[in-house]
């Protein structure tokens, strides 16, 4: 193992506990205090506990426990490795978090008062959707439907935030033929809270997620291509694109770097050009994706058959 890797693996799992932390917060704190249904196995459990009082943290594991060994070989044991962590650690933070927010009484502390359960839902599903995606952005799972939604995303182009919500309806509609929570009113509001919290959380995971992964083009015009376009590759670990251009009013031939890098990375590379050639002209624009080495992977599917037809014509030239 290089020192790189040890730093990356150590980086991940810092902001993965961060992430389980901010998650805890959102979902003991503003959704469990008032008994609002949410999506993923945090929500099965919080379904149970509602019901039956059992332990939403035992429910969280022992389901995590069954979707990890079926899921070891597709997703691999480092990606698992991180969900395995995240799944004692978010355990261990549950338990220590209901503790404290139970009152002498039994009930737990709302922190909001009583009826501002929308509000709560709005605090804890934005927190709780930042949350997974922090996790997710630094290849961790917090297990359950989040292993289900790994597993389409790794084979298809389709965002998390998608995949989730399919799942999290069939587990927030189960809400209709619990009769605990009282009459179908009830059960009916139950289920329409559950449909924000889906849509909330989901879309925060997919902002976030995609906020990160934002990338942007460059189009360098300028006379010290060479130093430039050096410092840029020696600084970044980018490959770029020299472009031969021709100045249309000066008629002179000049070249024009082509550069493709993550929008964080934006103020590094202008800060390396402005030091090298205050003069540059300099184009970026925003891409809607960008896929390759360095990037996110293309994620569709070659029939065999045209692979094994591509293949032979290579092999016939």
């Amino acid at each position: 193992m290089t020192k790189q890797f040890i730093i990356g693996e150590v980086k991940d799992y810092f902001n993965i506990t961060l992430g389980l932390m901010l998650y805890t917060f959102g979902f003991t704190v503003f959704l469990l205090p008032y008994e609002i249904v949410t999506g993923g196995i945090a929500g099965i459990g919080a379904i149970v506990f509602y019901a039956t009082k059992f332990p939403v943290q035992y429910t969280f594991f022992i389901i995590n426990a069954v979707l990890i060994l079926a899921a070891l070989k597709i997703l691999g044991w480092r990606f698992l490795m991180k969900t395995i962590y995240a799944t004692f650690m978010l355990t261990f933070l549950l338990e220590v978090a209901q503790d404290i927010v139970v009152m002498p009484d039994g009930t737990f502390y709302k922190l909001l008062g009583d009826g501002n359960d929308f509000m709560s839902l709005v605090i804890g599903c934005m927190l709780t959707g930042t949350a997974l995606a922090i996790v997710f952005l630094n290849n961790g799972s917090t297990g359950g439907t989040d292993i289900v939604a790994a597993v389409v995303n790794k084979y298809h182009n389709i965002s998390l935030g998608k995949v989730l919500i399919l799942v999290d309806l069939c587990i927030i509609n189960s809400c209709l033929f619990i009769d605990t929570f009282g009459s179908f009113d009830v059960r009916a509001q139950k289920v329409v809270f559950g449909l924000c919290t889906m849509f909330i959380e989901c879309t925060m995971l997919d902002f976030v997620m995609n906020w990160q992964r934002q990338s942007v083009q460059f189009m360098i015009f300028s006379k010290h291509h060479n130093e430039i376009a050096e410092a840029i590759a020696k600084t970044t670990d980018h490959s770029l694109t020299i472009l031969d251009g021709h100045g249309w009013y000066s008629g002179k031939e000049m070249k024009v770097i082509c550069l493709l890098a993550k929008k964080n990375e934006s103020p590094i590379i202008f800060r390396l050009i402005k030091t090298i050639d205050p003069t540059a002209f300099v184009s970026q624009s925003s891409v809607i994706g960008v896929y390759g080495e360095g990037f996110d992977q293309i994620k569709v599917r070659v029939k065999k058959k045209k692979e094994k037809e591509t293949t032979n014509e290579r092999y016939n030239e």
